[in-house]
């Protein structure tokens, strides 16, 4: 017997119960996934047990809206997220994404709907897009109106006006903290990481230093961008649907330098010379150019604590392997 629809989802999207039909799709780890079909399109539904859900949810919801506030070819839209009726767990709702869809060249150009953009160059308009200045500020920040998760870590994305302070404080040394909650003390791996928040960062992300006198300017960008969250799919319901193209889901996103996005990128794979050049040649490397690879390096790191703190395990190697090197170039010691 096919499960029931909740209420609470049944309301917030004004969907008829006579009509509506919901089947179990797909898989997350995190979440149980549905399709739900109504005489006219398919909607895709997230359900998540206990508080956390609503943190990640919440966050999922923004992240996939301010991408596709700027490039909406490039992930679905989020419709609603809440609190299932009389229970502990709460729904995210988004356009049905058909990774099975019809096929066809992501460059077919006209005719067959569709944005004909290549994956790179979708992330290159979000890449050059400056974000909107939040709600209360003058000038553009780094952060994110709300919590976004990463797997299921919380990130704290607190506005913050200085790019290496964002990185710094709310990215190397919280994910410290919670991996040593997850993973117990660890003396070694606090002082390589806290030196590299002290010394290293500022070398290599200071204003007026990075992106020359201009500096950088904060851009929404995916923030868990690695092979396993993107694909090729249609849209469904979308009027301007055409041939299935490059897409990506599950962001967590945040306003940020672009170059942040390639470090889970590099460190999972799935990207190759070709994407990186044609990526490139729309985005170009930040100034100084000499320090790029040192850059992403760092950024990776980030993502090797973070999966350290979820997973435990070899991922702690990963993260030293960084930061050693980078402490031995920049500050003359290894930590």
């Amino acid at each position: 017997m096919p499960p029931s629809i909740d209420p609470s989802i049944l309301r917030v999207l004004a969907l008829d119960p006579s009509t509506t039909q919901i089947a179990a799709h797909g898989g997350s780890g995190f979440s149980s996934t549905f399709r739900l079909t109504t005489p006219t399109t398919s909607l895709f539904v997230k359900i998540s047990p206990g508080s956390a859900a609503a943190t990640m949810f919440e966050g999922e919801h923004a992240s996939l809206n301010a991408i596709n506030d700027v490039v909406p070819s490039l992930c679905p839209r989020s419709l609603a997220w809440g609190k299932l009726d009389g229970k502990d767990a709460y729904f995210l709702a988004t356009e049905f994404l058909d990774l099975g869809g019809r096929s066809g060249s992501s460059r077919s150009g006209g005719g067959g709907g569709g944005s004909g953009l290549s994956l790179a160059q979708k992330l290159a308009k979000l890449h050059t897009t400056p974000a909107p200045v939040p709600d209360g500020h003058t000038s553009p920040q780094f952060g994110f109106p709300v919590t976004t998760c990463c797997g299921d870590t919380p990130q704290d994305n607190t506005w913050t006006s200085s790019w290496a302070d964002f990185f710094a404080r709310r990215r190397l040394l919280a994910i410290l903290e919670r991996g040593e909650r997850s993973n117990g003390k660890d003396a070694e791996l606090r002082k390589v990481v806290e030196r590299t928040a002290k010394y290293v960062v500022p070398r290599l992300l200071a204003p007026n230093h990075l992106g020359g006198s201009a500096s950088i300017s904060p851009v929404i960008v995916h923030g868990d961008l690695w092979s396993g969250n993107r694909g090729r799919g249609v849209f469904v319901g979308r009027e301007d649907s055409g041939p299935s193209e490059e897409v990506v889901f599950d962001p967590s996103a945040c306003c940020a330098h672009s170059e942040y996005e390639l470090g889970i990128m590099q460190m999972f794979g799935g990207f190759g010379g070709s994407f990186i050049r044609e990526y490139h040649s729309l985005v170009p490397k930040t100034e100084p150019v000499e320090e790029y690879e040192d850059r992403v390096k760092l950024y990776e790191s980030y993502h090797h604590l973070n999966h350290w703190a979820i997973f435990g395990g070899g991922y702690r190697s990963g993260a030293m392997g960084i930061l050693r090197a980078l402490c031995r170039k920049y500050t003359d010691e290894d930590g």
